[in-house]
């Protein structure tokens, strides 16, 4: 899959920057800005091409699918969003049976506008004790991989505004609209 990856994105015109230092064996990484289908397509293929195997969530509908079984041989976790779970801790106690496990979240949890990303993967990074990687795309540009490393400090306010300011820089979304970090959106009243 590397090499049909690459071949796939260089012909969309897509560049994969960055990487995963190899002494991080294990890490949550953002997959940032989510407002489309797209980027789990051109993410999933970012990930096979840079050769780093992830797991990542996925809302439990998708294993009732006829493709069940490929997302989950794609590294899906379910997720039973409409049921009240600890699912910090069950992600956070993944990394305690892997030697290399690398947990793909989407900060915003959904397609749609929202105007606060959800905190679950920054707790899931400090119960685990393992760093945020932030990973990207950048339609402008057609750029996406793998940002700067995050050690979570426990201060989520002063994480998060670091994490906020790379994305604001770094990335842009397929559907701005629908991006919080998206110049459109930071300028709303409502936004700030």
């Amino acid at each position: 899959m590397k090499c049909f990856s690459r071949w796939v994105l260089r012909l969309a015109g897509w560049e994969i920057l960055g990487n995963i230092p190899p002494e991080i064996k294990k890490c949550v990484i953002l997959a940032a800005p989510h407002t489309s289908n797209w980027d789990f397509v051109i993410g999933r293929l970012t990930y096979w091409a840079s050769g780093v195997p992830v797991k990542f969530l996925i809302k439990k509908e998708a294993f009732q699918h006829p493709l069940a079984s490929l997302v989950k041989k794609m590294g899906g976790i379910p997720v039973d969003r409409g049921k009240s779970n600890n699912l910090v801790e069950e992600v956070a106690a993944l990394f305690d049976h892997y030697e290399v496990l690398n947990v793909i979240i989407t900060p915003e949890g959904t397609r749609k506008l929202v105007k606060e990303w959800k905190r679950g993967f920054y707790y899931i990074a400090l119960r685990a004790r393992v760093p945020i990687i932030l990973g990207y795309l950048d339609y402008n540009n057609k750029k996406g991989g793998y940002g700067p490393v995050i050690y979570p400090s426990g201060d989520f306010d002063a994480d998060l505004k670091k994490i906020e300011e790379f994305y604001i820089h770094h990335s842009s979304a397929l559907h701005p609209e629908k991006f919080n970090l998206s110049p459109q959106n930071l300028h709303r009243p409502e936004a700030s």
